[in-house]
Parts: C-alpha cells; sequence; structure tokens
C-alpha cells in the first residue's frame, strides 16, 4: 500500500508541475505576444518598404529591356534598310563582271563608238549599284592574303619569293555592300 501511496503522490506532484509549466508558459506567450506587437509593426513597414524596393527594380528592368528592344530594332532596321536590296545586287554581279570582261577586251578600240556607248552604259550601271551601297573591294596581285577577306581557287608555285604566301592573281572581283562582304574575291596564292 505505501508504495500505492508513493505512486499517487509522484503522479499528483507531476500533475501539479505540469499545470506550473503550462501557466507560466501562457504567461510567457501572453508576455510575447505583446511584445510582439511593436515588432510586427516594425516588420510590416519593413515588409512594404522591400516589397517597394522589389517593384522599383522590377520597374528599372522592364524598362532597361524596353530600351535594349528599342536599340535593337533600331539598329536591325537600319542593317535591313543597308542590305535591302542584296539578293537583287548578287544576281547583278555577273552583269558587271561581263562589262569588265568586254571592256577587257576592247581595250584597244578605245574610239569605236560601240565601245564608247558600253563604258558609257557600264559607269552608269556601276554607279548606280554604288549609289545603292555596293563598292568592290580593293585587292591585286601582291597583297597579303587573308583567309577572312579572299577566297583562294588554288596555289601555284609563287614566280618570286616576294610572291610567297601572297597574292598572284585575281580571278573575280569581290563586293560589299556597306560593310558585309556579299562576294569574296576569287585570288589565286603563290605557295
Amino acid at each position: 500500500m505505501a508504495t500505492e501511496d508513493k505512486k499517487q503522490d509522484t503522479t499528483v506532484d507531476e500533475a501539479a508541475q505540469e499545470q506550473l509549466v503550462n501557466e507560466a508558459a501562457q504567461a510567457n506567450d501572453t508576455k510575447d505576444a505583446e511584445e510582439a506587437a511593436p515588432k510586427d509593426e516594425r516588420t510590416e513597414l519593413e515588409v512594404a518598404q522591400d516589397d517597394l524596393a522589389a517593384e522599383k527594380d522590377k520597374f528599372l528592368r522592364l524598362f532597361a529591356e524596353f530600351e535594349n528592344y528599342k536599340r535593337r530594332t533600331t539598329k536591325e532596321r537600319i542593317e535591313l534598310y543597308k542590305t535591302a536590296g542584296q539578293e537583287v545586287i548578287q544576281a547583278l554581279l555577273p552583269v558587271v563582271d561581263d562589262f569588265d570582261r568586254a571592256l577587257n577586251e576592247f581595250k584597244g578600240d578605245k574610239d569605236d563608238i560601240h565601245v564608247k556607248g558600253m563604258t558609257l552604259i557600264s559607269n552608269k550601271f556601276k554607279e548606280t549599284l554604288k549609289s545603292k551601297g555596293l563598292e568592290e573591294m580593293e585587292v591585286k596581285a601582291g597583297d597579303a592574303f587573308d583567309a577572312d577577306q579572299h577566297e583562294a581557287i588554288t596555289q601555284i608555285p609563287a614566280p618570286s619569293k616576294k610572291l610567297k604566301g601572297k597574292i598572284v592573281d585575281v580571278i573575280e572581283k569581290g563586293y560589299k555592300l556597306g560593310d558585309k562582304i556579299i562576294r569574296f574575291p576569287k585570288v589565286v596564292t603563290g605557295q
């Protein structure tokens, strides 16, 4: 029986301690809630400031993205105008080559009225293409070969040591439209 009394006493003591702990916790919670009230107001203000900063950042990024878009489309539009007739001009380049070949054949007959007429037409045609942005690339024998600027058709043994690794002959002229190469000059290089 004595053991049963001891068990009941310890159970009562434990229940009393548990009740005291619960009351203390409730008191602390009430106290924390009272102290937390001003903290909540401050955190709400901080939260609002953080939200405002995030919205400002989002606005600035959107504005910068829009400005980049405007610049990019303007640049693309200018490029389009510069190279709008690229396909037509490329199709006309063989005609320019034919004029050059024909005039080369008639070099000795410069006084002939037919040669003069063909020269006038050729010059007018070239000037019209030039006004549309076409430029002839200046390449001549003896220039240094640049794979980014020239298209090597073949290599031959260099006629002199000076022409090793350089352009020996120009087979076909190259042309630029604005800053863009639309036909690379075809050249023979010395080996």
